[in-house]
């Protein structure tokens, strides 16, 4: 009655091994570390750097406990670990000078960090300690709001310069082209013309859906962006700005910044260690300029560095086909790009294929049309310095949209458009949240949630061994365990614990003993009510655990309400509580289950159960 198959045991066994492996991680403590990051747009950081990071090192006989690349899909980073601090700030010397030819302009930020002293094999397992926020750690954090309404204008702003462009380029004539609300009217003296353009349009344009419709003795062609383009086009607005964002803060030489979206329009920065709000603000706010530049090929290519640069023109060392003489005068800048896809030309060769206003189609004709077979070069500034970004060769006279290649691969037109993206926001955006947390307020509220948790986990195994006997120690032992698979878990899942989750574990341990409490008072009832103590037991589990079970997934419920519309705190707090729940419904039926099962189920006649007094009515 009272026996568990052999393969719930091994569960049971494999949960607890899981669990142990991804909780002990939280045991060891942080050593002195360097991050090192790009600060260029074209620089790339990839594994190779942590080779040569590996080799200064040993070479300069600085002893390095490991060097790990890390990419974390919209940054990539080297990090070093060392025993003492004294090896972090020489390596950070030494790091800075070898890897940085120009210091005043340095390729590559290393800055000072904290790694965690969990053994290498652990790591590959993927068992890493819980990530802290702020409250936890000390530093600034931002929820930035993305105005989306501004990016749809800007977008249907766009339309209407691209199709008049376009319309007159084809030689087709209309009445008038205005823009109403976010559609675009265009008018036509015939249906003739209209149903011409229609066709055009819808041959060029496939993100717009058209309508006709008659207005007196005009025809109207109303064209509206199709929903799915305009929910890719804030996807990729938001996007835009996250990548933004990650490259300034990545200026800030911040140690493990913090850089997501949440939700459609919203985006959380969190920078660790960095109490000075105002300058945090000016680089996030600041702007970045994308420009469009001849190449002065009066200078012959591989003799830049030594030729004479003529008035009218600058040398740039740095980026993609760089060193490059480049004219002075703008053709165009990063303003009137209106948007830029990887993809691929006729003969399946990747390129990026980018999209202009009406304004700066008509600059890149000019541009052109004079240039065929020569290259031109577009050049992303930030704080006044100059990176190329891509040197191309001028095929044909461009117009509105045209294509860059030049032998890239998928992922660096992947790359190339981003940039061609990011050179400045996509979107104004708004501070909606800020905060600042100094450190020592973070290692006081770590201390006071270990102690909250501690001391409630205590008194309720005191209660529950009293009140219980035999049965509060199994429930004392599945507490214990939920306990032990919900630190596994917000580890494994590297959730961000707040001071809030810290309650929300707090609050698990209470609704997890509930469950147990439910359990336990079932069993004495069927006691009370004459059945064997096996009975009792199969009895009891069997009917607490629909209300078990309903009272959790009640709760679940509204733990998953404010995940889903909560943000900041409030989120943090609903992802431990419903990862609690899920926990403590395992460890509360399954494991208790299983734990009364092996002392009771052995024993082929039990005549008393150790769960407390039970009281009879009279």
């Amino acid at each position: 009655m009272n026996r568990y198959s052999l393969w719930k045991y091994v569960l049971i066994v494999v949960a607890l091994l899981l669990g142990a492996l991804y909780s002990i991680p939280n045991l060891y403590g942080d050593a002195p570390a360097l991050q090192i990051s790009s600060s260029k747009s074209t620089v790339k950081v990839d594994p190779s750097v942590a080779g040569r990071v590996d080799d200064i090192l040993k070479r300069d006989h600085i002893a390095v406990d490991s060097v790990s690349y890390d990419n974390s899909g919209t940054q990539s980073f080297v990090r070093a670990r060392f025993a003492d601090t004294t090896s972090q700030f020489n390596a950070k010397a030494i790091l800075e000078k070898e890897l940085n030819s120009d210091p005043a302009d340095p390729t590559y930020l290393v800055a000072f960090n904290l790694l965690s002293t969990t053994p290498l094999w652990m790591q590959k397992l993927n068992a890493l300690p819980m990530y802290l926020g702020l409250d936890l750690r000390g530093g600034v954090h931002f929820l930035m709001q993305v105005d989306l309404k501004a990016l749809t204008n800007k977008q249907v702003q766009a339309t209407l310069g691209s199709v008049r462009s376009m319309l007159r380029e084809n030689n087709i004539h209309h009445s008038g082209i205005a823009r109403v609300d976010d559609s675009v009217e265009i008018k036509f003296a015939d249906q003739a013309t209209s149903a011409k353009a229609k066709d055009l349009l819808v041959s060029k344009m496939p993100d717009l859906q058209f309508a006709d419709a008659v207005e007196g003795n005009e025809f109207k062609l109303v064209a509206t962006i199709k929903p799915d383009a305009l929910r890719r086009i804030q996807d990729e607005g938001v996007q835009q700005n996250v990548t933004s964002l990650a490259k300034r803060v990545n200026e800030l030489g911040v140690s493990e910044p913090v850089i997501q979206r949440q939700g459609a329009n919203r985006i959380v920065i969190q920078l660790p260690g960095v109490q000075d709000v105002a300058h945090a603000k000016d680089i996030i706010g600041r702007t970045a300029t994308l420009e469009v530049r001849a190449v002065d090929e009066s200078v012959p290519r591989g003799s830049e560095l030594t030729a004479s640069i003529p008035f009218n023109s600058e040398l740039f060392k740095i980026g993609k086909g760089a060193p490059v003489v480049l004219s002075k005068d703008v053709a165009l800048t990063g303003d009137y790009i209106t948007g830029a896809q990887a993809t691929f030309d006729q003969n399946q060769q990747p390129v990026v294929s980018v999209d202009l206003n009406t304004e700066g189609g008509r600059k890149m004709r000019s541009l052109t049309r004079e240039r065929i077979g020569k290259l031109m070069a577009i050049v992303l500034f930030e704080k006044g310095k100059g990176e190329v970004i891509s040197v191309a060769t001028i095929r044909d006279e461009l117009g509105a949209s045209f294509q860059i290649s030049g032998g890239f691969t998928p992922s660096e037109t992947a790359d190339l458009s981003l940039l061609l993206r990011a050179g400045s926001l996509a979107a104004p955006m708004d501070f909606v949240e800020e905060r600042t947390i100094g450190p020592q307020l973070g290692a006081e509220n770590i201390r006071k949630g270990f102690d909250s948790t501690l001391y409630g986990f205590a008194a309720i195994s005191v209660f529950m061994i009293a009140y219980y006997m035999l049965f509060g120690v199994f429930s004392v032992l599945a507490l214990a365990i939920n306990l032990l698979l919900l630190i596994a878990l917000l580890s494994l899942l590297h959730v961000t614990v707040t001071l809030p989750g810290i309650a929300a574990i707090a609050l698990a341990l209470g609704m997890a003993i509930d469950s147990n409490v439910l359990i336990n008072e079932r069993i004495r009832e069927e006691l009370r009510a004459g059945n064997l103590p096996q009975a009792a037991i199969a009895a009891g589990f069997k009917h607490a655990w629909t209300t078990i079970l309903d009272s959790n997934v009640t709760t679940l419920i509204v733990g998953l309400a404010l995940l889903i519309f909560g943000s900041g705190a409030v989120k943090g707090f609903a992802v431990v509580h419903c990862l609690g729940i899920l926990t403590s419904m395992f460890s509360a039926v399954f494991v208790s289950r299983g734990v009364v099962n092996l002392w009771y189920g052995r024993k082929k006649k039990v005549t008393k159960l150790a769960i407390g007094q039970i009281w009879k009515a009279k």
